[in-house]
């Protein structure tokens, strides 16, 4: 497949994900949760610290209009910080995991024979060992050392380091696939014969047609890294309170969830809706990118 070819493909690829409604609809739902994010300091009617004793566990209704947790702090300016918490932590991890990923797997599938025996053995190692398992172990080791004195920091900076080592070789398995596949295409052979380096060709013919892959790839990563998050703080090995992310919000809530239920519904419907976004435009993408729907 030529470039030229390449970017017909891209264009046919967004035509067939513009006629997908669901995912046209998850892609509003996340812009408008990313915009919410990033201006939450304005958007928030209340400050997410801030305590109301006169409204302590109040249910959904007026002024608080998802109510109030057990020491009267509004709800809804709560989720919209944890909003962009958990949101940042999603994108940042993935897109760090993302060229992580790219480099590492480019580099193993270009060179091939000892180098890619070698690089995709130490994948395996870290394959091998359970996400979750993984996850608990970065941060019980980062938590064990007293790099940051504000907690919010240090938790936060615990989760990037903890969903970057994650996320990274998903990322170098795939990649490395599809430079062993593309490298073997006759225009890559044809700019290897005119003397072009193997960083250019990695750079402008490779990856730009490997492009459809590593989007859909980081459209499941995002939602995934949200959800590693929310799980993190949600056992205490991420943000704590009086910081705020959905983990720690779920967590608030499970445990008044008998008496007080209001608490966790927010949260909860908050990861379903984003997280299901993330899906259902990844399977768009997935779908859009398939060059076997193009004639359907």
């Amino acid at each position: 497949m030529s470039e030229k070819q390449g970017n017909s493909l891209y264009k046919d690829a967004f035509k067939r994900l513009f006629k997908n409604k669901a995912a046209l609809i998850s892609t509003i739902i996340i812009v408008v949760t990313t915009f919410i994010a990033v201006f939450a300091e304005w958007i928030s009617p209340f400050s997410f610290t801030k305590q109301d004793v006169g409204n302590m566990y109040q249910s959904f209704g007026y002024p608080h209009l998802l109510g109030t947790d057990g020491l009267g702090r509004d709800m809804l300016s709560r989720l919209i910080h944890g909003a962009q918490v958990s949101m940042a932590v999603g994108f940042f991890t993935s897109i760090v995991s993302l060229v992580m990923g790219i480099i590492y797997g480019a580099i193993s599938g270009w060179f091939g024979g000892w180098v890619d025996s070698l690089m995709m053995r130490f994948v395996d190692l870290i394959y091998a060992i359970p996400t979750l398992v993984l996850l608990i172990l970065v941060m019980v080791i980062f938590n064990s050392f007293d790099v940051f004195e504000d907690p919010k920091y240090k938790a936060l900076t615990g989760i990037f380091l903890a969903l970057t080592v994650v996320g990274w070789v998903g990322v170098a398995r795939l990649v490395r696939g599809q430079v062993l596949q593309t490298k073997e295409m006759l225009y890559v052979e044809a700019a290897q014969s005119i003397g072009v380096g193997s960083f250019s060709i990695i750079l402008r013919h490779i990856l730009p047609n490997i492009l459809g892959p590593i989007i859909v790839t980081l459209t499941f990563q995002i939602p995934a890294n949200i959800l590693f998050e929310s799980f993190l703080s949600f056992i205490g090995l991420g943000l704590q309170p009086p910081y705020s992310s959905w983990g720690v919000l779920a967590n608030d809530g499970w445990r008044a969830i008998r008496t007080y239920p209001h608490l966790i519904i927010s949260p909860g419907v908050a990861l379903y809706i984003v997280i299901l976004s993330f899906n259902l435009l990844g399977d768009g993408l997935r779908d859009a990118f398939d060059p076997q729907l193009k004639n359907r």
